[in-house]
């Protein structure tokens, strides 16, 4: 009798480990995070017309392998999508094996401590500071630079055992002399650098959407992508070619495991 008691105690062990085996992996999820050229409106949905490129990107994942999760938050900078929360609501999401994708910098360029938004960085790459008084918060807060605020996602997302992307910011409809104004030596080089010196993996947006901008031209640029009033924010046709402009991105990076999980053409 105890013979028998022990082998079904050990065979329903094994079949224990078993199941616990043949349990199907977890999908990887890619995460984007930004400001509302990522993601315009609450929910994502095309509010007033406008859209992010994260709103339209699964469109070029197979999704049957990889969840798509667009957690960017308009009218945030690097900073203020620290400070007011986002990023501590984001980042016990992320597992190891995820990937997340992170442009900032429209927003950076604002004031450091006006009472609307309070959400500008220093600019640049180093290391500086400033002690200031946040009138959103009504506490004292140390301000850093741009690429300071980027560094610090790269090194979060590396700790939780996903793969930061770092993707420099779309460009606005503006233009001269018939090419579109870049911000190669701004926030594009500054968050070049940043991925650089984080170990992340980059993705020169801003250079790939602008050449295609030069190429297309003013003029058609200015009635597909943009409506009249807004040179920031797309309509869905700018956002989805802002998405592509992504994927054309992540295809140029060598050895990004990311890779495998787009969509073949």
């Amino acid at each position: 009798m105890k013979h028998t008691i022990k082998f079904i105690f050990f065979a329903l062990a094994a079949l224990f480990v078993s199941c616990l085996a043949m349990k199907p992996e977890q999908k990887p999820t890619l995460f984007t995070i930004g400001d509302s050229t990522v993601r315009h409106g609450s929910k994502g949905m095309g509010d007033g017309g406008r859209w992010g490129w994260g709103d339209l990107i699964a469109a070029y994942f197979d999704t049957t392998k990889i969840t798509i999760k667009n957690e960017a938050l308009g009218g945030t900078s690097s900073r203020s999508f620290m400070y007011r929360g986002r990023w501590a609501a984001v980042l016990p999401q992320i597992k190891k094996g995820d990937f997340v994708i992170m442009q900032f910098g429209h927003n950076d360029s604002s004031p450091l401590d006006d009472t609307a938004r309070a959400r500008g960085t220093i600019k640049g790459n180093g290391n500086e500071s400033k002690e200031i008084f946040n009138p959103i918060t009504k506490q004292k807060e140390v301000v850093y630079t741009y690429g300071w605020y980027i560094r610090k996602f790269i090194a979060d997302i590396k700790a939780k055992g996903a793969t930061p992307i770092v993707a420099s910011l779309i460009p606005r409809n503006s233009w001269k002399n018939g090419n579109v104004n870049r911000s190669v030596d701004s926030y594009g080089q500054w968050a070049k650098q940043a991925a650089e010196q984080g170990g992340a993996y980059f993705v020169d947006l801003n250079t790939i959407a602008s050449d295609h901008y030069d190429l297309e031209g003013e003029q058609k640029v200015r009635a597909t992508y943009f409506n009249s009033t807004d040179g920031t924010h797309t309509i869905e046709a700018g956002a989805r070619f802002n998405a592509q402009s992504v994927v054309e991105g992540l295809n140029q990076l060598k050895d990004n495991p990311l890779r495998k999980y787009l969509k073949s053409k």
